[in-house]
């Protein structure tokens, strides 16, 4: 099993530069096509069209269908006693005895029926649910206790006991002495609260390392295999879950995923994946970045309900045996949480999955000290999600070589649809806006009617896809916290209002910031530093 699992430094091979031109040059490639099929012929360039608007159109109803359903299994989820359900594990027949005969007929509860049978008949197999211990990896930079202290708490109550949980906050030396102070009174705050609370302080510029949180995640991660082999902890029953800074836990994540963990005989070969919702201050951030937040929250949503195309994305939980033996996170790229599923799905030689967990982690939305700070930090943030697009390259000369750790077949599925969603990223909303123009422009002087009514067949088309956002709207209502007393009732009407913006933002943070990190890989000119989101608390 070929163990080399870092990004390049430096120069790169042939082949990695290739695929890392690759995406921009299809984006590029994808919008100059348009004209110059529509200058050749504007029938030619109004099919082409169509071609792109009609998967707009499919990809719209398909968004409205899964955003409902989504939304329905996470409600299910929410309510379930996941820590009653873990404790069942622990007496499998006894449990199956005393839930046999319940009425309780929920997909939920079947599965939990399933779970304990099969655990009562092959206990060996399982391990015992009080000797499961969670880590909890928290990076910091340079925030303050108003910032971190919430995100702590929110573990503190966490169904799952917390004399199983150790809490590791990972923050940067070049935060300075405020950081470090800031990590002593919460260390002195919290000490405790849980088995442990450890602190771990990155070192600046260390060799092979980019300024980034990969590093810092790493670093934390070998502190705590220390911690758990000093102590002669079960290693092989312990899980961690990477944190931000402004990441607050539902109380039954935990316990959720222990109890995912316990029932999956394949449990080091997976990863947990929660619903990453962008609503911690969702009501104090401006119209952009409320548009930004609920949109990626639903694509958050939907991708639960596609676990086999589900990735990892920001905060997230792994077995601490298999992050060991992988070398925890990469310290080369500013995507780590993402690139953590390829690099997993490498080392395991494709025997690798990622499984949805439907309970949310609540995150914030981007708000800076003033309006045009926050509309140029969240252009930051979203161009450095939209940096994946590394992951091509990553993939590609993984896929197209001789010494390959998984077959090409199974493989390069999940290759297409990584470069599919990066350049559907970049050229979907500009075509989507302005292509119904592009024949028309191209033959002003022929006055082809195709080319003259195609900016009205587009508009009606563009109609019937707003179903999505309709059915977007509707459900953002139940998915936001609620309203901060501060505010008036009148401040609904602008939650509905500001979705008039989607399709400025969609060119502006969706196609604009992955053009911009495309562009950027064909360029070589890589993005290595990590930009820093302002976490600003308003009072």
């Amino acid at each position: 099993m070929n163990k080399n699992l870092e990004i390049p430094q430096g120069k790169r091979t042939p082949i990695y530069r290739f695929f890392e031109i690759l995406p921009g040059a299809i984006s590029y490639g994808a919008i100059i096509l348009l004209f110059v099929l529509s200058w050749i012929n504007p029938v030619a360039g109004a099919i082409y069209l169509f071609i792109l608007i009609a998967s707009t159109l499919v990809k719209a109803i398909s968004v409205a269908y899964r955003t409902v359903q989504g939304y329905n299994v996470i409600k299910s989820a929410m309510r379930v006693d996941w820590r009653g359900r873990v404790e069942d594990l622990s007496n499998a027949k006894d449990a199956l005895l005393r839930l046999k005969d319940d009425r309780n007929k929920s997909y939920h509860f079947k599965e939990h029926l399933k779970n304990l049978e099969m655990i009562a008949s092959m206990k060996k197999e399982y391990p015992d649910p009080k000797n499961v211990y969670h880590v909890v990896i928290m990076t910091a930079y340079n925030e303050g206790i108003d910032v971190l202290g919430p995100s702590i708490e929110a573990v503190k109550s966490s169904t799952f006991p917390n004399d199983h949980i150790i809490f590791a906050l990972a923050y940067e030396q070049r935060g300075g002495e405020k950081m470090a102070k800031t990590a002593k009174d919460l260390e002195e705050k919290y000490h405790d609260t849980f088995k442990d609370f450890l602190l771990v302080e990155h070192p600046d510029g260390l060799p092979g390392e980019i300024v980034g949180k990969g590093p810092n995640l790493t670093y934390a991660g070998h502190a705590v295999a220390r911690y758990v082999h000093d102590k002669n902890l079960p290693i092989e029953n312990i899980v961690v879950t990477s944190l931000d800074s402004d990441n607050r836990m539902a109380p039954k994540y935990l316990d959720s995923v222990a109890y995912e963990f316990i029932t999956h005989p394949n449990r080091q070969r997976l990863s947990y994946q929660p619903v990453s919702l962008f609503t911690n201050n969702i009501w104090d951030a401006p119209a952009p970045s409320r548009v930004i937040a609920v949109s990626n929250s639903f694509f958050n949503v939907i991708s639960t309900m596609r676990p086999h195309l589900l990735r990892n994305f920001a905060s997230h939980s792994q077995p601490l045996q298999a992050l060991e033996a992988m070398g925890f996170w990469s310290k080369r790229t500013i995507v780590e949480d993402g690139h953590q599923y390829w690099r997993s799905l490498f080392f395991f030689g494709g025997d690798y999955s990622v499984l949805p967990i439907r309970i949310p982690i609540y995150q914030d939305a981007v708000i800076d000290e003033s309006f045009f700070k926050t509309v140029r930090a969240q252009f930051i943030q979203v161009r450095r999600w939209y940096y994946g697009a590394s992951d091509v390259a990553y993939v590609g000369s993984r896929l197209f070589t001789k010494n390959r750790v998984m077959s090409f077949w199974r493989l390069f599925p999940k290759f297409v649809r990584l470069l599919d969603g990066h350049v559907t990223l970049a050229i979907l909303a500009p075509i989507v806006a302005f292509g119904g123009w592009v024949p028309m422009i191209m033959n002003l002087s022929s006055h082809d009617m195709v080319a003259y009514n195609l900016p009205n067949i587009v508009s009606i088309v563009e109609t019937f896809a707003s179903v999505g956002l309709i059915v977007s709207i509707l459900i953002s209502f139940k998915i936001l916290p609620k309203r901060p007393a501060k505010y008036r009732k009148s401040k609904n009407l602008f939650m509905i209002l500001q979705w008039i913006l989607m399709p400025v933002t969609s060119i502006l943070y969706q196609s604009l910031a992955a053009f911009y990190s495309q562009t950027r890989l064909m360029l070589g000119k890589y993005m290595e530093k990590f930009d820093i989101t302002n976490k600003v608390v308003k009072k």
